[in-house]
């Protein structure tokens, strides 16, 4: 296609999400080709990224995830070559890989998320508990699609799932479980496509439930009243925006059942695999898959 140039899809990579950018990755780049771009696959753990440069590419998809490639370190040195490509920038990349720094900015700036703990070896588990309530979810503050994170029913399983959790990231938070709906809300620069609902088999949205079953029930329309879902999509552009976020994106929140929004985190390298959620939405939105793939390559730059 004219006007985009020569186009490096990068996915693989070294993080713990690298089967779902694989996949994410080939589906991205199947649907570029077919549109006619000249498009190339690169894994970044296989080909060092300076033969980007040498090798004539003028922008450059991401489809990363995870530490690595959604974090800010490809960003920087896409950057530093002076290479356009997709998504926010360094900053907001590495913030919003960060849950706990996205969680004190949403804080700072006045936006609704679940009351949270940091934890350590010598955390006083009780303690926690008490301020927390019960269930708790315990999660890596720089992992996604729910690796190593853990939803605690007792409080004799938290140290357990720190130590889960411990084995992914430096860095553990635990979260006051917030008793409603799962949705997510896909953004495309400044327009905030329809909310989908999840529904999975008891509640339990792990990685399993996410990518490799068909047990898990997606609403998109989300069933909510038009003013309430409207409601909801500015809230989540706002919350992009405190960050920093560009491009595209994905906000995950839960709605109470009392109706209050809370925001759980920022995704800056969404999914998109045939069960992932930004293609849903934008279907929804009348952007089928190959579209909304040009649509986010026609956006890619730096700074």
């Amino acid at each position: 296609m004219p006007g985009l140039g020569k186009v490096a899809v990068l996915f693989g990579g070294t993080s713990a999400e690298r089967e779902v950018s694989l996949m994410s990755g080939r589906a991205v780049l199947a649907a570029l080709q077919a549109a006619g771009v000249d498009a190339h696959a690169f894994d970044p753990a296989e080909r060092d990224l300076h033969v980007l440069k040498e090798e004539g590419f003028e922008r450059v998809f991401i489809a990363l995830h995870g530490r690595g490639g959604e974090d800010g370190t490809v960003q920087g040195a896409l950057e530093l070559m002076g290479i356009p490509y997709t998504g926010s920038g360094v900053m907001a990349s590495a913030l919003a890989m960060d849950k706990w720094r996205t969680k004190m900015v949403w804080l700072a700036s006045g936006l609704p998320t679940p009351r949270y703990a940091i934890l350590q070896a010598d955390t006083d588990w009780a303690a926690v508990v008490a301020d927390l309530g019960l269930p708790i979810f315990v999660k890596p503050a720089h992992e996604g699609s729910s690796m190593g994170a853990t939803k605690v029913t007792a409080a004799d399983q938290l140290q357990a799932a720190w130590e889960l959790a411990a084995q992914y990231d430096r860095l553990v938070l635990a979260e006051e479980f917030i008793d409603g709906e799962e949705l997510t809300a896909p953004f495309l620069e400044d327009q905030v496509l329809p909310l989908v609902r999840i529904v999975a088999p008891d509640g339990n949205y792990d990685y399993q439930h996410k990518y490799f079953t068909d047990d898990t029930r997606y609403d998109c329309p989300c069933g909510l009243a038009p003013e309430h879902e409207a409601e909801l999509r500015a809230l989540v552009m706002k919350s992009a925006q405190v960050l920093g976020c560009r491009g595209w994106g994905r906000a995950d929140l839960i709605l109470s059942a009392q109706g209050r929004p809370y925001l759980l985190e920022m995704n800056t390298s969404p999914g998109m695999t045939s069960h992932s959620l930004v293609p849903m939405s934008a279907r929804v939105a009348g952007l089928e898959f190959e579209a909304l793939c040009l649509k986010i390559l026609e956006g890619a730059r730096l700074g």
